[in-house]
């Protein structure tokens, strides 16, 4: 993983934590979730305030991700909500980190002066263990403390001003206002600085979570969809009567259930030609299919000549295969016709022509879904699927991890928001 942190394309865009007050600020947090010190004199957070570098010195990359549900979140600054989240369990941490910062701007500002917040996204399962428990999940909340015990004082000093403006007597009561003295020094004026979050309850849309093997769930009003691996326990088990299940290897179903709910763009000469997507995707599986057959041939597949010369000599081989011939044919037909019958195409090969529609409001999780099925397109993977990315990477020759590496920097990291609005149609930043 070297090259990937060297270029950031693991833990990239990180907030560095070295002030002496901070690092204690964290270490009081982590105190509170039961967990010991580190010793560390500087490290990096990501908007939940994961560090890699204190995930390595405890030895426990879900420190704060025990079970893999109710996440844990430790937040030092409002800046924090500009960065990314490195490590999480469920697709939507993100967005619903996005909406408590949104939500809770002023009390997370005035808070951070002074304090630290941490607590947990609680929701209604504290382990998973069958896909029912994923699904009894509706709304989370989130339970904040702070570090120097700055909410439980704000809200004794409210107690106490109320008190005083109640009371006609309270003024007399010289320890009183002794102690709100003492208080505000560390508050300061509550009546300026909120500094109680004001929303901490929050949905829970559809999303995906890192349980066996991966699990999509789609809500289209009272109807749930699961699409995942068919041997989860639950599986067609857990509510039958309101949930439909979908095996993640039945393409025609998954594939069916992404167009009927109008979840997925068709190949239409409308934005095929100008995305370039699938000039993009057929590059990808013609390298894949070089890496297949060459292992060593790593940063020569960036040559246009040496790709011809092996596509020439290799004919045979990407004829067997079929998704570079087939990819290659259904542009020239969209090209002159405008678009393509999708019933003459193999249900496994439709997730190559299409992209998730970009009004729905589930755009990057169905990215993420056809990302999954066609994993030759380490780009699009990396994009949408970090977790799916890195576990491929693992598993790539060591000549095709450095042209994969370079392939990534020269092309989505020079202009991630361009490089997704062309492709894509994407232009936010909020899930990248």
């Amino acid at each position: 993983m070297n090259r990937l942190l060297e270029t950031e394309l693991i833990y990239g865009r990180l907030l560095e934590i070295a002030e002496p007050h901070l690092v204690e600020r964290y270490n009081k947090a982590l105190e509170g979730f039961g967990l010991r010190k580190t010793t560390l004199d500087s490290f990096e957070i990501d908007m939940t305030g994961f560090s890699p570098q204190i995930a390595d010195e405890l030895g426990d990359k879900d420190y704060l991700d025990p079970n893999r549900v109710n996440r844990r979140s430790i937040i030092m600054t409002p800046e924090q909500e500009n960065l990314p989240v490195v490590h999480t369990s469920f697709s939507n941490t993100a967005g619903l980190m996005h909406e408590f910062f949104a939500a809770n701007t002023r009390s997370i500002n005035a808070i951070t002066i002074k304090d630290a917040l941490f607590g947990e996204i609680e929701d209604s399962v504290s382990i998973v263990e069958s896909l029912e428990d994923l699904l009894s999940i509706n709304e989370v909340s989130f339970r904040m403390f702070s570090t120097e015990n700055v909410l439980a004082k704000a809200a004794e000093l409210r107690q106490l001003v109320d008190r005083l403006q109640s009371d006609e007597n309270a003024w007399r009561d010289d320890d009183m206002l002794n102690r709100m003295v003492e208080l505000a020094k560390l508050t300061g004026d509550i009546r300026q600085n909120r500094l109680v979050p004001d929303q901490l309850v929050f949905r829970h849309d559809a999303f995906w979570a890192n349980h066996f093997g991966g699990v999509f769930i789609f809500l289209d009003g009272r109807n749930t969809t699961v699409i995942c691996d068919a041997k989860a326990p639950g599986f067609r088990r857990s509510r039958p009567w309101q949930v439909s299940y979908i095996a993640i290897d039945d393409h025609q179903r998954v594939y069916d259930f992404l167009a009927k709910t109008g979840r997925i763009e068709l190949p239409r000469a409308s934005w095929v030609e100008t995305s370039g997507l699938l000039r993009h995707r057929s590059d990808m599986i013609l390298k894949q299919l070089v890496n297949d057959a060459a292992p060593d041939a790593g940063t020569l597949m960036a040559d246009p000549i040496w790709m011809q010369t092996w596509l020439h000599m290799n004919g045979a081989t990407v004829t067997r295969n079929g998704a570079y011939p087939f990819l290659q044919d259904a542009m020239r037909k969209i090209s002159s016709t405008g678009s393509i019958r999708m019933e003459d195409v193999k249900p496994e090969w439709r997730f190559m022509l299409v992209r998730a529609r970009v009004e729905h409001a589930d755009q990057w999780l169905v990215n993420r879904l056809i990302a999954q099925m066609v994993p030759a397109d380490f780009v699009s993977r990396f994009i949408f699927d970090k977790q799916g990315f890195y576990a491929s990477y693992e598993r790539y020759s060591e000549k095709f991890r450095e042209y994969v590496v370079s392939t990534l920097t020269g092309t989505y990291l020079k202009d991630k928001r361009e490089f997704r609005q062309r492709l894509y149609g994407i232009g936010e930043d909020d899930h990248a």
